[in-house]
């Protein structure tokens, strides 16, 4: 194969393309499950008597457990490796999404849907997965094309739900259209389980030394790293309010100031664990050749902040603003308008990850980031003046930079420090859901060009972070319990 990240993904003899081929369609499933309500969302409103307000409800919990979610399996998939991992949430997510189909009331309804966000860490699995099949020059492309195809699990949930629930008729058609996708979500786990190895023959999956949180190397990326954990606590907080009165009224104002009670608790005992993990390995001094620099993972943190974020922010309101900004467009149209987005996702990430291969991991992310800010505030300016096709194409050609953006991060991500991808890739993903409050809560106060704007000016944000970044070369060291030293190749070829 090439040195320019070039893969032959029809050679199924091939185990790491197997590999690859297992793995994106697991997460695929993972975001079908995850958002398999939401095409079908006027027949659950119709079916259960819910108010719009509850529908709200109903979206907002869909997000809230990713963040910590994303966080926790990141460790477990160090620890414990993808294959067993992957099956387990496959599984789980599969009874839950069964669960949620045949809910009654809205109270269970609520729960199933809450709990749901679990699914969406399964991204954060994978990406330790395919990092541990292929090369340093390749591993940008297949993990683009991860990403990007099983992204589509959405889109896909979108076009097919509808129609199956229709094949399925009768009032309770969604219920079974559903539990469909939950019941392939969970025979698949069982395919995964079988098929899946965690490494090629022979190779070692380094792990961790210890667990509950992430090690790092010197006292600055220390207070470095529990800085980076408050924004995560300050958007779950940020969505306990948009639940309470003051948002969307499903629990009221005492309930809301409990929830804030758990997470500065949750936060103070986070933070001791974070000391805890860190503070001894610190004090006796940690030999060179096995330091990191967390200073990567805060920047492709804020880097994933802008693009995951800024995406599901965007996927999530671009039919309204298409409906409400050209007059005569019906809502299935404006759906089909802004479907665009979400189907870049196919060849636009792996793009972005084979950019990142061939040009440079620093490069190529100043570029697309560069590229979504100005995609951004062109967004910002389409007023009902402008020729729908034009707005379309503004609309793709940004979609294009966010999601080649995604691309880019995660290429390097695995290049930090192989024992902990699945810890930085949980917090990178856990970011992408952050940023995704942020701008919806900034949604809700502006109108929709000062949304895209502020998008546009927190990516000139990430712009400057990028600067900083350090291009991976040489090698990374990991040292095993017996004190067998192994350097793995992360140079860019």
């Amino acid at each position: 194969m090439s040195d320019t990240g070039s893969l032959n993904l029809l050679r199924f003899s091939d185990p790491k393309i197997k590999t690859l081929h297992l793995t994106w369609f697991a997460f695929f499933l993972t975001f079908a499950v995850w958002f398999a309500h939401a095409p079908l969302l006027s027949s659950i409103q119709l079916s259960l008597s819910l108010t719009d307000a509850q529908i709200r409800a109903l979206l907002i919990l869909n997000v809230a457990i990713t963040i910590p979610a994303r966080i926790v399996v990141g460790m477990l998939v160090d620890k414990y490796g993808p294959r067993i991992i992957y099956a387990c949430l496959l599984i789980i997510s599969a009874f839950l999404c069964i669960g949620f189909a045949f809910a009654t009331t809205y109270t269970s309804l609520a729960i199933f849907r809450f709990l749901l966000g679990f699914v969406g860490a399964g991204f954060v699995i994978g990406i330790r997965l395919v990092s541990e099949w292929f090369p340093a020059h390749q591993v940008g492309t297949a993990e683009g094309i991860y990403g990007g195809w099983g992204n589509f699990g959405s889109a896909a949930a979108a076009m097919l739900l509808p129609t199956i629930a229709l094949m399925y008729g009768g009032d309770d058609g969604w219920r079974y259209a559903i539990a469909s996708v939950g019941v392939v979500c969970g025979l698949y786990g069982l395919v995964f389980y079988k098929y899946a190895r965690n490494t090629p023959k022979g190779s070692i999956y380094f792990k961790p030394k210890k667990t509950g949180a992430m090690e790092v190397t010197s006292w600055g990326d220390l207070w470095l790293l529990i800085a980076m954990n408050i924004p995560m606590y300050l958007a779950l907080g940020i969505l306990a309010w948009r639940l309470s009165p003051a948002g969307v009224n499903l629990f009221d104002e005492s309930w809301m100031y409990i929830f804030l009670g758990v997470l500065v608790v949750l936060f103070i005992f986070q933070t001791q664990q974070t000391w805890r993990i860190n503070a001894d390995h610190l004090r006796e001094g940690v030999p060179e050749m096995q330091k990191y620099s967390f200073k990567q993972v805060g920047i492709l943190n804020v880097a994933y902040f802008a693009t995951f974020g800024s995406e599901l922010a965007v996927v999530s309101m671009l039919p309204l603003f298409f409906l409400q900004t050209f007059e005569g467009l019906t809502p299935v149209t404006a759906g089909l308008l802004a479907s665009g987005f979400a189907f870049m996702n196919l060849v636009s990430r792996p793009m972005g990850g084979w950019f990142s291969d061939k040009f440079g991991r620093r490069r190529s992310m100043l570029v697309l980031i560069a590229g979504l800010a100005v995609g951004y505030f062109l967004m910002g300016l389409i007023d009902s003046y402008w020729w729908i096709p034009l707005a379309v194409l503004v609309t793709m050609a940004c979609s294009f930079f966010v999601q080649a953006g995604e691309g880019a991060v995660f290429s390097m991500i695995p290049l930090i420090k192989r024992s902990m991808t699945g810890q930085i890739a949980g917090m990178a993903g856990a970011y992408g859901n952050v940023g995704a409050v942020v701008y919806l809560t900034v949604l809700s106060f502006v109108s929709y060009s000062t949304f895209f704007f502020v998008i546009a000016a927190s990516a000139l944000v990430g712009l400057v972070a990028i600067v900083f970044l350090d291009n991976p070369k040489g090698h990374i060291t990991e040292v095993l319990p017996d004190g067998t030293v192994h350097t793995i190749d992360v140079g860019h070829k």
